[in-house]
C-alpha cells in the first residue's frame, strides 16, 4: 500500500530527539530519508501505536543497500521519522515479496 499524501511531502522534519533517537540504531538522517524514495519501499498505517496522531511504517532501502524499517508521522507537507532500524528476518521477506512481484 502506497500512501499517495507522501507525493506532496516537501521536507522532512528533524530536530534533536528523532536524530539522536535513530542514531542509537546507527541510523543517519540521510538514510532515514533515502528509504521514501525507494521505488520498492513497502509502507503500512501504525495502527497499534497510532495514537494522537497516525502513524506509519514504512520498509526500505537506502542508496548503500542497508534495510531500514521506520516508524513515521505526517506533519503538514513533512515527514517526521519516530523510529529507524535494521530490519529484522521476518521484515527482509516482507520487503523482499515485495520486490520480487514488482
Amino acid at each position: 500500500m502506497k500512501l499517495h499524501k507522501l507525493e506532496k511531502i516537501l521536507e522532512f522534519e528533524w530536530d534533536e530527539a528523532n536524530i539522536s533517537h535513530i542514531a542509537k540504531h546507527h541510523v543517519l538522517p540521510k538514510e532515514a530519508e533515502e528509504v521514501f524514495f525507494d521505488k520498492n519501499n513497502v509502507q503500512h498505517q501504525d495502527i497499534k501505536h497510532s495514537t494522537t496522531e497516525k502513524r506509519f511504517l514504512i520498509v526500505g532501502k537506502t542508496k548503500k543497500g542497508k534495510l531500514l524499517y521506520q516508524i513515521f508521522t505526517l506533519r503538514e507537507e513533512k515527514i517526521r521519522v519516530i523510529s529507524s532500524r535494521n530490519i529484522n528476518k521476518k521484515e527482509v521477506t516482507l520487503y523482499e515479496k515485495k520486490t520480487s512481484s514488482s
